[in-house]
């Protein structure tokens, strides 16, 4: 007979080793542009970088960690819930962080669309892993829906918040200061 935590999760596999390995090939390309921006001599703070590229990493790792924490073959649900629990507590207090060193930017002021993306969607998904992980073991079904649904939504903020990066320095940072833009 399986164990509760076996069979409550088996359903998951596919979904979290595609997030999962999404996320890490992620991370890696997120490294590269970070190299490039690097090369490209773009100026930039460490506050910048703490506050909108650093976050980046950690919402794909958090996706990562999440995949693997409900991947391992765990014996009781209680210690799902824990894990979880523990990743998403984690997550919102360094969304708390997020928030505060974006405030503190000296080089960049943010717009809502980088409120909304680099801090609300954060701490949203965060706080839904973590009050997921409370209702795990009354309520595994929907609970692990809503985790999966955070975690999707963690990796969807990745990618916009580095394709706003790099577009950002493209276009900003990189383009001869008269020089018209195009649209488009």
């Amino acid at each position: 007979m399986a164990d509760p935590a076996h069979a409550l999760l088996d359903g998951w596999e596919s979904f979290y080793v595609i997030i999962g390995s999404s996320a890490a090939a992620l991370t890696g390309l997120q490294f590269v542009v970070i190299a490039l921006v690097a090369e490209a001599r773009v100026a930039s703070s460490s506050r910048e970088i703490d506050a909108f590229g650093t976050p980046t990493i950690v919402h794909f790792c958090a996706v990562l960690l999440v995949s693997a924490i409900l991947s391992a073959p765990w014996h009781a649900v209680s210690s799902v819930a824990v894990a979880i629990g523990s990743c998403g507590m984690a997550g919102v207090v360094y969304g708390v962080i997020i928030a505060l060193r974006a405030r503190r930017t000296t080089d960049y002021t943010p717009v809502l669309e980088d409120w909304i993306w680099h801090a609300v969607l954060p701490l949203t998904a965060y706080a839904a892993v973590t009050l997921s992980a409370v209702t795990l073991t009354r309520r595994p079904e929907l609970s692990l829906f809503i985790i999966g649904a955070a975690a999707l939504l963690l990796l969807f903020i990745g990618i916009h918040n580095a394709w706003d990066t790099v577009t950002y320095i493209a276009i900003e940072r990189l383009s001869p200061p008269n020089e018209p833009r195009e649209r488009g």
